[in-house]
């Protein structure tokens, strides 16, 4: 993001980054995006038709929405369309301009987000909804990016038991 032009490409850009990183989404579920699909005073948006046809509304914060307003600015002046419609020219190899130097799958935004959301504590269940998935296995697929040395860290610190171990056993 960083690397991004201070010009309406780079803030689509940074835009399409934030909406695939802190809002979750698929990247044809972003590009399907219309302004009536944003709403920043309730801090969501809405995803008419994600993965099988289904709908919901996603949660982004307020980085993410300052990060997005730029471009929002900008595409106001352009004809009406999509919200991440394209200015001109051919798109083809900007990732290289913009200083990305190895393989990337836009893809592994949606992953950094739900990693980032079970690191902050957020239970499993709103982040499935969050990012659409039918399946709760699938969610976890996602989750195993986090790292084993954070999970032994985590479980390490752990506080003792309120109870004795054998409360409730009959002996």
């Amino acid at each position: 993001m960083r690397s991004a032009s201070e010009d309406p490409h780079g803030w689509r850009l940074r835009a399409m980054i934030v909406m695939l990183w802190r809002g979750g989404l698929r990247v044809q579920e972003a590009l399907a995006l219309s302004e009536h699909d944003l709403n920043p005073r309730r801090g969501s948006v809405l995803v008419r038709s994600g993965k099988g046809g289904r709908r919901r509304e996603v949660g982004m914060d307020g980085w993410g929405w300052e990060n997005l307003r730029p471009w929002l600015a900008e595409r106001l002046e352009l004809l009406a369309g999509p919200v991440f419609c394209v200015i001109d020219g051919p798109t083809r190899g900007r990732s290289a301009q913009a200083g990305v130097r190895r393989r990337f799958a836009p893809h592994q935004l949606r992953h950094a987000h739900a990693v980032e959301l079970a690191r902050e504590g957020v239970s499993v269940n709103v982040i499935q909804r969050q990012l659409g998935h039918a399946n709760l296995g699938t969610t976890s697929i996602y989750l195993q990016g986090i790292d084993i040395e954070e999970i032994i860290s985590t479980v390490h610190a752990r506080r003792a038991p309120m109870m004795s171990a054998t409360a409730g056993l009959q002996l």
